[in-house]
């Protein structure tokens, strides 16, 4: 049973993907990243604003860590999944699906050029197979053509949103206040609409159609705390290694639930990209259940 905890959470971040899909053709990207994390913030902060008051007076000796607070809810609340909302206008859910099963690999190899951790040859292997599957992808089965055409707007926003999230991952265990997962969250929530206040404000529309209702209180309670809290619970029964394999699922689940709900094809160089992508990524596996406890956070807002 406690399989089920991570195995839902990566199914929400999938279905997250394509409402994120959805969402461009109802709401500007602005307003639906504002909304998300204030729906957040309102669900939260009856159940979290006393104990964070009440701990006040512990949170005045890390003061002068607020920036650092500030650099991890810009990094993984405000640029990754407000890049993917802009990515959304001008590629596929099912290739954001798939660029984002890089987060670990990005991971990886920050970890290795900033802060000089070592990388196994098998891992080296591995990113070099899964680069090899972004190319693929990317240039749709020909390469050559990203020489000529260079890369889609939308697949380069996403990549950039991915290699955001997996800094994020990498500076949470060094920065977060020790306030546990959820007080953690609260605050970077909090901070998030405060930075994202500005960007709602140069939005062209604040409105929020009827068809729109469903879609900001998905990514507003389903993915930002209901899978935060299913992610929780498999750290926490099947250990950081067990569970992190099940993020492999993601772009599987992403392009099946693309399929149905959104009608997109899923073409042979989806397949052999992803394919090449997912085998990097398990070939690296082992690699990365080592520093998987260094870099990657408890929640996630994917």
């Amino acid at each position: 049973m406690a399989v089920l905890f991570p195995l839902l959470a990566v199914l929400i971040w999938a279905a997250n993907t394509v409402v994120s899909k959805a969402a461009a053709g109802v709401f500007d990207p602005a307003a639906i990243s504002f909304y998300r994390w204030l729906v957040a913030a309102v669900v939260l902060t009856p159940l979290l604003a006393r104990p964070l008051w009440r701990r006040r007076a512990e949170l005045r000796p890390h003061l002068p860590h607020l920036p650092h607070l500030a650099v991890l809810s810009l990094l993984g609340m405000v640029m990754y999944q407000c890049l993917a909302y802009y990515a959304a206008h001008s590629t596929t859910a099912t290739n954001m699906g798939v660029i984002c099963a890089l987060i670990p690999l990005l991971g990886l190899l920050l970890n290795g050029v900033v802060f000089r951790q070592r990388i196994a040859p098998a891992a080296m292997l591995g990113v070099a197979l899964s680069l090899a599957g972004v190319l693929y992808l990317l240039g749709h089965g020909d390469p050559a053509s990203l020489l000529s055409g260079g890369i889609n707007r939308g697949d380069a926003l996403m990549l950039i949103g991915s290699a955001s999230y997996a800094l994020y991952g990498i500076l949470y265990k060094r920065w977060a206040p020790p306030f546990g997962q959820w007080l953690n969250l609260y605050a970077q929530v909090l901070l998030a609409v405060a930075m994202l206040s500005p960007l709602a404000a140069s939005a062209d529309s604040l409105a929020i159609p009827a068809a729109g209702i469903p879609l900001v209180l998905f990514a507003g309670i389903a993915s930002s705390i209901l899978a935060a809290y299913f992610w929780m619970r498999g750290l926490q029964q099947l250990g950081s290694e067990r569970t992190a394999i099940f993020m492999n699922l993601l772009p599987l689940f992403t392009a099946l639930i693309a399929s149905l709900l959104l009608g997109e094809t899923i073409h042979a160089y989806h397949w052999l990209g992803g394919g090449l992508i997912l085998l990097g990524v398990s070939l690296t596996q082992g690699g990365l259940a080592l520093l998987w406890r260094r870099w990657r956070p408890a929640t996630q807002s994917t």
